[in-house]
């Protein structure tokens, strides 16, 4: 008898992680994002949560492997915990030499999100800990969408910070499902998966912007009315990246919700296709 298939993944979608290496050391010393001290700390900013949260989402996933059947969704969550263990890596980096850079304190801008994910391993069920990886993985994959889709987010970006990003979004939108299946094929609910969305959403925003705080501080720029002009404008108005998700994000919260309704495999294709034409050697017409 052949099992029920648990994975809802387009039909040929294969993906793992991409060995890549970013050299940021020099324009992380600076406001890389167009000269913008609150655009450079609104990614710094959300940086620093990716270490600590996707450890935290490879436990969650990986918890609840012995109880999947189907041997697709198995090999996309060997995927996922290997793409999310290379985005730790990257991500740990980048915030190492960050705060080595600007003498911001990694300490103190972990300890929130470490105390809180110390309280979910303690006081939450481990289906409800999967719940939160999978409205994570949602915003994660909304945001990286609006990235890759619009490039304005981007723009005037250091090419090779904004790479890794790309990079970074790119894996995101590949995996964005895994965790979604599996809390589905454990039982999971609607109810917990939107409880959660609810508030996973309110702790990034709520970290991103204690991060990005407490680095405008460290930088004298806290208090610039001319910085948080700029930042409520590309926030909400142009390009307006938290308005233009907040369509994608309510979709979550539909009863026949699945990641893959979305399907933007598109942006991947062409990634990979710049990807070859940047790594190909040129050739001399000379």
């Amino acid at each position: 008898m052949t099992a029920i298939p648990q994975s809802h993944s387009p039909a040929g979608l294969e993906f793992g992680p991409r060995r890549k290496s970013f050299e940021i050391e020099a324009a992380l010393a600076t406001d890389w994002h167009g000269g913008s001290a609150f655009r450079t700390a609104w990614f710094n900013g959300m940086s620093m949560l990716f270490p600590l949260g996707e450890k935290f989402f490879i436990d969650s996933v990986r918890h609840f492997a012995d109880d999947i059947e189907d041997p697709r969704l198995l090999e996309e969550i060997s995927a996922f915990q290997a793409q999310e263990a290379t985005h730790r890596r990257q991500h740990q980096r980048y915030n190492e030499i960050l705060c080595e850079l600007r003498g911001y304190d990694l300490d103190r801008i972990e300890r929130n999100e470490r105390e809180r994910i110390d309280w979910a391993y303690r006081e939450l069920s481990a289906r409800r800990r999967l719940a939160g990886t999978t409205a994570s993985e949602h915003l994660t994959a909304i945001l990286a969408d609006e990235m890759l889709t619009r490039k304005t987010p981007m723009a005037g970006a250091d090419p090779t910070i904004a790479s890794l990003w790309l990079w970074h979004g790119i894996e995101e939108t590949e995996h964005k499902a895994v965790a979604f299946d599996v809390h589905v094929a454990v039982g999971g609910t609607v109810r917990e998966r939107r409880h959660a969305l609810i508030l996973n959403t309110f702790f990034f925003l709520k970290d991103t912007m204690r991060n990005l705080c407490i680095m405008l501080q460290k930088d004298g720029k806290l208090w610039s009315l001319r910085e948080w002009a700029s930042g409520f404008k590309y926030l909400f108005i142009k390009p307006g990246i938290l308005r233009r998700v907040f369509i994608p994000w309510l979709r979550f919260f539909r009863k026949d919700f699945h990641p893959w309704q979305h399907d933007n495999r598109y942006l991947v294709d062409a990634w990979e296709q710049q990807q070859a034409a940047s790594d190909a050697p040129a050739t001399d017409h000379g």
